[in-house]
């Protein structure tokens, strides 16, 4: 999982490398906003992975061949309505995003070419999600390595062949990623029937129960609600950097791109807690759950490390390999050091994220996400403006963010295994 996950960021890089080399950073920005209101969107509705992991783990580990079908049909069919509302209410979606962040007049043509293409790739990227999810609760790490890697490498072929290739600029960009995600929507469903009896049937009558129904829809709202306020810190941060510059939102993006690489790498932990929790969960043994996140921890600690240690070694030269303009190196140099923090800060939530995922603790990843976003993040940052620290305060606040998810995670598992209790 941690090689599929790495794709991602990865992906990113190369989209930041590829814009950040033209000769205006208008280009850059103009992804950088585009790609923002994608994470409200497609990232946004991650939920659909994760509530998919945690049901069809627990329904691996009863046994149950029935309702595996089953999680995946429903994931399935509230994929594809998600992505129908959205392609319907496409432009309003566009031009709220563009309010919102509110870039400067400059950085709004590319970055609404970017979003009218790429929205496109809808139906695909939200059936993936549901795909992954599924394959990952079904203990199959293999299969969404090779959908990810089959979304990810062809789109960074695609981007570097559109933009550098043929000079299609952020509208290549995100013509790539529409082409990627189709691509991985037909490989992940050749591959669903390798994990299901082939002499089962799907059970409509079990799909269309109100029980499983409104377990699902219950699962997956209380993550929407998780992720929606997750992906608003991310998109006041670039909200944030666009109102301190063109230079600063740049810079920040670059700098993004370390956090979402290290994010992705830790999340391959995060998904194998997934998996083994929701397993030992539907198999009803505590011990089993215990020791899924006892392994997970460490290995999470122990790459944190050493992510850290390669940002502050590395850190300047591989902002130097994402772009070559003067003034972008040195903006986001003198903010790398809360880059260089960050691993050791942000690997407990993600943990924490894949435990409460497989346990389907969705309720209390709703409040803990609420709780640091707005009662610690917001009255950080403005208390960091109030003193002046400008985007010094804003990655201050980013990192208390952080910092919050991580303790009031490990507060509620605590809790709740306490006595063995799950």
């Amino acid at each position: 999982m941690i090689l599929s996950n790495v794709t991602v960021p990865l992906l990113g890089i190369v989209d930041t490398a590829v814009m950040g080399h033209l000769e205006h950073p208008r280009y850059l920005a103009g992804v950088a906003i585009g790609a923002t209101i994608f994470s409200f969107l497609f990232i946004g509705l991650n939920f659909l992975r994760m509530g998919t992991t945690g049901l069809a783990a627990q329904a691996y580990g009863a046994g149950d061949a029935d309702e595996q079908r089953t999680v995946l049909v429903q994931a399935l069919l509230v994929a594809l309505a998600m992505a129908l509302l959205l392609l319907v209410v496409q432009r309003l979606v566009g031009r709220v995003g563009l309010l919102l962040l509110g870039p400067e007049p400059d950085v709004v043509a590319p970055a609404w070419t970017y979003f009218t293409v790429r929205i496109w790739a809808a139906p695909a990227a939200l059936a993936n999600f549901a795909l992954i999810g599924w394959f990952i609760g079904m203990q199959n790490t293999r299969l969404p390595l090779a959908l990810m890697l089959t979304v990810n490498v062809t789109n960074i072929a695609l981007s570097v062949l559109f933009v550098v290739g043929l000079g299609y600029r952020t509208g290549g960009v995100a013509a790539a990623s529409v082409i990627a995600e189709y691509a991985g929507l037909a490989l992940g469903l050749a591959q669903v029937r390798r994990l299901l009896p082939r002499d089962g049937r799907t059970d409509w009558a079990r799909v269309r129960s109100a029980t499983r129904l409104k377990r699902m829809l219950g699962v997956n709202a209380n993550l929407l609600v998780r992720t929606l306020s997750l992906m608003f810190v991310f998109g006041f941060v670039t909200a944030q950097g666009a109102r301190f510059g063109t230079a600063v939102l740049a810079a920040n993006a670059i700098l993004m791109q370390f956090q979402y690489l290290m994010a992705y790498a830790l999340d391959g932990f995060a998904h194998a807690a997934e998996a083994l929790a929701g397993r030992a969960q539907g198999a009803g043994d505590p011990a089993a759950f215990r020791r899924a996140v006892s392994l997970s921890l460490q290995w999470t600690i122990g790459v944190a490390a050493a992510f850290c240690a390669v940002y502050a070694l590395a850190g300047t030269g591989i902002v130097a390999l994402m772009t070559g303009q003067p003034e972008l190196r040195r903006v986001a140099a003198e903010y790398l050091p809360w880059i260089i923090a960050s691993p050791l800060v942000s690997a407990w939530s993600f943990l924490f994220d894949g435990v409460f995922v497989g346990a389907t603790w969705a309720a209390a990843m709703r409040n803990t996400m609420l709780l640091s976003a707005f009662t610690v993040f917001l009255p950080f940052f403005y208390l960091t403006q109030w003193l002046e620290l400008g985007n010094h305060g804003l990655w201050l606040a980013f990192i208390a963010f952080m910092a919050a998810r991580g303790l009031s995670m490990g507060w509620i598992y605590r809790h709740r295994t306490r006595g063995s209790v799950m």
